[in-house]
């Protein structure tokens, strides 16, 4: 992990936290830290800072906190995502987290089959842990916002357009004509389909709710795959 994410029950004192579990394993492991060493640390949704080893023993770890700067500055894009497989899941949200995206709403599609709907990877604390991965990666502790949507119509009709009003909606499509832009400054929206794409009927309505057919090339990808190498182009 690049950030040690620190949590309101870690706290002893204002300056101090107890680490055990996951996080202690790392921090002797990887880490491989010593008493008096200074590690990179955040609280969840709150600042970024440094830790000093005060204590530590095969049962936890006390850190010595202050926190001195803010995380980094969100991006400015809201992911669409067509629900894709529980594991590719739980890998889109670590790299979205990474990413410093913010706003993820899971929507169904044609080609997205109805089991994945009853899936743990879907429970709040499956989702949650996947994404405090993804700001552990990237250095960041502001947590995103996941929504569900299981109605593709109702909501691209009738909730998407005011929800991107004002921003740019990009659809990622394999036989768009258009290549995906880079370095999109502004705010944005970005929906990606399941694997085989939206079918025809979801492109129209998209693109009737504003969005522009956008691809990545020839080479078809699978969606674990795809969301990063279009948040790499889109991002400045």
């Amino acid at each position: 992990m690049n950030l040690i994410l620190l949590f309101d029950g870690d706290f002893i004192d204002p300056q101090h936290v107890r680490l055990d579990g996951r996080r202690a394993a790392h921090v002797r492991t990887v880490h491989r830290a010593a008493l008096g060493e200074t590690l990179r640390v955040g609280r969840l949704n709150g600042r970024l800072g440094s830790g000093r080893v005060v204590a530590i023993d095969d049962a936890a770890i006390v850190l010595e906190v202050a926190f001195d700067r803010d995380p980094p500055p969100p991006a400015g894009i809201a992911l669409l995502l067509a629900l894709p497989r529980p594991k590719a899941l739980r890998r889109v949200l670590q790299c979205a987290a990474a990413f410093g995206v913010k706003e993820i709403v899971l929507l169904n599609t044609w080609r997205v089959e109805k089991s994945f709907w009853e899936s743990p990877a879907l429970a709040d604390d499956d989702l949650r842990a996947q994404l405090l991965l993804g700001l552990e990666q990237g250095a960041d502790t502001i947590l995103p916002r996941v929504e569900q949507r299981r109605r593709f119509k109702p909501f691209v009709e009738d909730e998407l357009p005011a929800r991107r009003a004002g921003r740019r909606a990009l659809v990622a499509h394999p036989v768009a004509a258009a290549p995906c832009p880079h370095g999109v400054r502004d705010a944005a929206w970005l929906a990606v389909g399941p694997e085989g794409g939206f079918i025809p009927f979801e492109i129209d309505l998209l693109q009737a709710a504003g969005f522009e057919p956008v691809s990545l090339g020839l080479r078809p990808l699978r969606v674990e795959h795809a969301v990063p190498a279009l948040l790499g182009r889109l991002l400045p």
